[in-house]
């Protein structure tokens, strides 16, 4: 059931061989491990030690597998999954069997694997050291953390004296513990508390230089990812527990858009679950992605990643002579349509350059609001087999220049949406999008529902003013399936373009997801 499968979904890639080689220069060897989780059937009753530890141990014999399996592919780092070793759903009191106590490994230097006396109730954390020391690799996973509160800090301690923290762990190949990181921004998890202040968390390698450390809901926020981005962190580490929500935040989707818009490397790793709907995980640079996303009716099991990645570290690169290629790929961008490390076999070679937004002009369709995410788009319908429209949600307008190329018969239909403002369900953030849905039906009121498949493929060109420079782009097609935008410029003025044609599959969205992290607190 847990096999190795290198998976590559649509894109021009060299062969696997090629790509699981033992890395050298400025290149290494990732795998990420998407994780059917063994579940506690009732995690609102707690366990004793022994019987949670029993539980746990079910999920680590498969990450044992998994990482004897990447080992073998020549992988240097592994990156498991949130809640990979318990699950979720659990309370304050009934995850109190799972927890450990996890040392800071900045104060501290420990090897649970060769010193496993010197904690007691650290079970878990030494067969993960011993796993990375097994199979000489970094390894990351997430586990539950208890931490006492210091007594200079009461006023922001639990009534009952400690800490319960979501958190991610760094095993260096020795298995030696060099990282220590605590979610900071939860969704919904009523055992975990949110630390007293963010974490900008980081480690080294000797094979890619500097990683930092995200969970989840985190990648929304501007902490702690963009003070990571901010301080130059290009590579960074992503276990989650997503689960999928279209047509914006589906997660290959936004994995992919993060990678490019924040032009840095992301190993992410998701459960696998149907009935929480999660899947999709993936290794992605800014102008290639290796994925896996299941389809309805796949068997519901884990899925191994494992893909040949540039360096994108600036201080590892500063003291090397990088080619033409590797200074393509470590600032994102591409020296030809193949090399982008996406496009499909029959169309990688070079488009005609785009045409300009500039000359866009609004047509004077109708415009209506619907909501899509919760949030209320205005919305205008691509009524015509091409043309150029124009809505705007306030002071923020997006602009789009089509042809649709329908099959014959198809009666889709598609809409231009914009949203600007305050998101405010299930999280608060500041949004500014410009999205190209296929609606799910034939009536104005569908447009902004959930849409996995699609027939229509359509040439565009989308382009919106943004208030910030941290637009996460991307293009999702029929039966969820990436694809790299032919084109993506940024302007002085904050306009972004994104041109596209030649898909190989009808289009699901096509979204310019701008995060207004300044505007949060207001």
């Amino acid at each position: 059931m847990f096999r190795l499968v290198v998976v590559v979904v649509g894109l021009c890639f060299t062969s696997a061989a090629d790509r699981t080689e033992p890395a050298g220069g400025s290149w290494f060897v990732a795998a990420v491990y998407e994780h059917s989780v063994v579940l506690n059937p009732e995690p609102r009753t707690p366990l004793s030690r022994p019987a949670a530890l029993r539980h746990m141990h079910d999920n680590l014999r498969v990450f044992e597998q998994q990482a004897a399996l990447a080992a073998q592919q020549g992988a240097q780092i592994l990156v498991f999954p949130e809640d990979g070793l318990q699950g979720f759903n659990f309370s304050r009191s009934s995850i109190s069997g799972y927890l450990e106590t996890i040392p800071d490994p900045q104060q501290e230097s420990w090897n649970p694997c060769t010193e496993p006396g010197k904690y007691n109730n650290t079970e878990v954390l030494q067969s993960l050291s011993c796993m990375a020391r097994r199979y000489n690799l970094y390894l990351v996973a997430n586990m539950a953390d208890l931490q006492l509160c210091p007594k200079t800090e009461p006023s922001s301690c639990p009534s009952d004296g400690r800490w319960q923290f979501n958190t991610n762990v760094v095993f260096r190949s020795d298995g030696l513990l060099v990282a220590r990181y605590h979610k900071h921004n939860l969704y919904f998890e009523e055992a975990f508390d949110k630390p007293p202040r963010p974490e900008i968390t980081t480690f080294d390698t000797p094979f890619a230089g500097t990683f930092g450390l995200i969970t989840c809901f985190d990648i929304l926020f501007q902490e702690p990812t963009l003070t990571l981005l901010e301080k130059g962190v290009r590579q960074i580490i992503f276990p989650t527990a997503w689960m999928n929500q279209l047509p914006l935040l589906d997660t290959i989707q936004f994995q992919k858009a993060f990678s490019s818009g924040a032009n840095v490397t992301l190993l992410a790793a998701n459960i696998r679950s149907d009935r929480l709907i999660m899947t999709g995980s993936g290794i992605y640079t800014p102008t290639s992605a290796t994925y896996h996303h299941a389809q309805r009716g796949d068997p519901e099991e884990g899925r191994l990643l494992v893909a040949r990645v540039p360096v994108l570290d600036p201080l590892w690169m500063e003291h090397r002579v990088l080619t033409e290629e590797e200074k393509a790929v470590a600032w994102g961008q591409s020296t030809s349509s193949a090399a982008s490390g996406y496009c499909h076999e029959e169309n990688c070679f070079d488009a005609p350059p785009p045409e300009t937004a500039s000359s866009v002009l609004p047509s004077s369709t109708t415009t209506f609001i619907s909501s899509m995410m919760y949030d209320p788009f205005t919305f205008v319908l691509l009524n015509e087999t091409e043309g150029k429209v124009r809505v705007c949600n306030g002071t923020f307008c997006c602009r789009l220049q089509y042809r649709r190329l329908a099959p014959g018969g198809s009666k889709e239909l598609y809409s231009l949406g914009a949203f600007a403002g305050m998101h405010t369900v299930n999280g608060r953030y500041a949004l500014q999008v410009c999205a190209l849905v296929r609606c799910a039906g034939l009536e104005v009121t569908s447009c902004g529902q959930e849409v996995e498949e699609a027939e229509s493929k359509l040439d565009f060109l989308l382009e919106g003013r943004f208030g910030t420079r941290y637009v996460y782009p991307s293009v999702l097609v029929n039966r969820l399936v990436l694809e790299q935008p032919q084109h993506l410029e940024t302007a002085a003025d904050g306009r972004v373009t994104m041109k596209h044609s030649k898909m190989t599959a009808g289009l699901v969205t096509a979204c310019l997801y701008g995060r207004m992290y300044h505007l949060d607190q207001e």
